[in-house]
């Protein structure tokens, strides 16, 4: 008769990682109306799909424990790794394959031991080895001091974690999401992350209420660090969900723009574009209704809408082909773009680049915003950064100026140029000009305006100016003169996007 106590063994030990056996835990968790860490990873994976690495490791703290209450405990030691598949019903199985990190909070809170770093660091470098994207669930309190098994290392400052995670970038994409307390080492994960998603219930700090009371710098409530409503207006996060679940769905939407092509789409009625633009030129307009018609259906997805308002940066799909897409919002400084504009372009652009995402520019600014506070901010280094990430932009950029293109602004919103990108159009509105209209006749026509007295003839004559320069600048002009390539019908943009990238996308 065979001796079936091993399998026994091993089947029991099984159980003890499950939500089932880990009731307590469980439950606390859904009193909070939170979902467990398997629940999470259940609902992020394709069924069936989840190959799971390090299951059966434990806290280092066997010599302060019982054994068998750190297999129920400390399940997995906090942090579950595997790999998986994600959205194959959607873009196949073929492209599918990615890597899961699941954070346990309640396993001490999510903090991270010696083992836990050693299976982060294994799944890391297999996903780099296979140029896997990466989804990960950061809530956790950082690094854990109670791993007493631990005795050949002083400060464990050794552990290859975070240097290997942020070697990732440009090889696997990583989208970092959060809910609850996200502070130090798992704060430094979500922070490096290239998509970085956070719940409205999510407190995100370099540090907790121990450490920043420890360095001597006052005592603070975890609620107070680096809540939501701060981390949302400074860039740090990129999209707000509501709570796990929608924060697992804009993970694997945003994942299967990177991912590629998608079979069935819909669009919208083109001929939407051809008087959408308002009759005066003055006129601010709300650029994302645009992008919505250009994009397919359902298939406009925009993150950092809070920071750095004067653009626009999102994915979208034209004909299920994924794009990432910048504007510039003329309801904000009038399209103006500030510093906090410019490293916001300049890190999606660079992103984008770097995992080889097509690139479409919607333009319409006046320019880099100017004078002493736009300096105090770091304009110079700032704004010129664009210049420096456009130069080496990896893959196809497609610009279509809407309305204005003017100066160093237009320049760095295609790349540094107007030939930079593989091809540059404009709608009939479109109007260039080494500066804006305004400002080049207040500077260039200072004597003559100066000479009237009169303020009404002055003003006609200011007017008169800006008209003739719009004449000189108009869309038709530019494109006679080889400095754009052509002007086309708005409702046409979708068309033009696809042919000018057929090569690539």
């Amino acid at each position: 008769m065979t001796d079936n106590s091993n399998l026994s063994q091993f089947l029991d030990r099984l159980e003890k990682l499950s939500d089932e056996t880990r009731t307590e835990a469980k439950n606390k968790r859904h009193k909070l109306g939170l979902r467990t860490a398997r629940e999470n990873l259940d609902h992020l994976v394709d069924d069936q799909s989840f190959l799971e690495y390090g299951a059966f490791a434990v806290a280092a703290q066997r010599n302060r424990r019982k054994y068998e209450d750190l297999q129920i405990d400390t399940a997995a030691d906090g942090i579950i790794t595997g790999f998986c598949k994600i959205n194959s019903d959607l873009i196949g199985e073929e492209k599918s394959d990615a890597v899961s990190i699941v954070y346990d909070y309640s396993v001490l809170a999510g903090t991270q031991g010696f083992f836990h770093h050693m299976k982060l660091d294994r799944i890391c470098e297999k996903a780099k080895e296979f140029k896997l994207p990466i989804v990960i669930y950061t809530e956790g309190g950082g690094g854990r001091p109670g791993d007493t098994d631990v005795t050949t290392s002083v400060a464990g400052l050794h552990v290859p974690s975070f240097a290997l995670w942020a070697s990732l970038y440009g090889r696997c994409l990583r989208i970092a999401i959060n809910n609850g307390f996200c502070f130090a080492g798992n704060a430094a994960l979500f922070g490096s992350a290239d998509i970085r998603i956070a719940t409205k219930n999510s407190w995100i700090g370099m540090a907790g209420p121990a450490m920043i009371e420890g360095g001597g710098l006052g005592k603070f409530d975890p609620k107070e660090i680096g809540p939501t409503d701060v981390q949302k207006n400074n860039g740090v996060i990129d999209y707000v969900a509501e709570n796990e679940k929608d924060a697992t769905n804009i993970a694997k939407k945003i994942l299967s723009y990177f991912q590629g092509e998608i079979k069935d789409w819909k669009a919208d009625d083109q001929t939407k574009l051809s008087d959408i633009m308002p009759k005066n030129r003055r006129w601010s307009y709300p650029v994302r209704d645009i992008i919505k018609i250009i994009s397919d259906i359902e298939q406009f997805t925009e993150i950092r809408p809070e920071y750095g308002k004067g653009i626009v940066s999102c994915f979208i799909r034209i004909e299920g082909k994924p794009f990432g897409l910048l504007a510039n919002d003329s309801q904000h400084l009038g399209g103006a773009i500030d510093s906090e504009g410019a490293d916001k372009a300049s890190s999606f652009i660079e992103m984008c680049s770097e995992y080889g995402l097509p690139i479409i520019s919607l333009v319409d600014t006046p320019g880099f915003m100017v004078g002493p506070d736009s300096e105090k901010e770091g304009a110079v280094r700032r704004m010129s950064n664009l210049f420096k990430i456009g130069s080496k932009v990896k893959v196809p950029l497609t610009a279509i100026f809407l309305r204005k293109g003017y100066g160093l602004g237009a320049q760095a919103m295609v790349g540094g140029s107007l030939h930079e990108p593989v091809y540059t159009a404009a709608w009939p509105t479109g109007e260039f000009g080494a500066m804006g209209l305004e400002g080049a006749v207040k500077l260039g026509f200072k004597k003559e305006l100066e000479k009237i007295e009169d303020n009404s003839k002055r003003e006609e004559l200011f007017n008169s100016l800006v008209e003739k320069l719009y004449d000189k600048g108009k869309a038709i002009e530019a494109a006679a003169h080889l400095e754009i390539d052509a002007v086309i019908n708005p409702s046409e943009t979708r068309s033009v996007i696809l042919k000018s990238q057929k090569a690539f996308v």
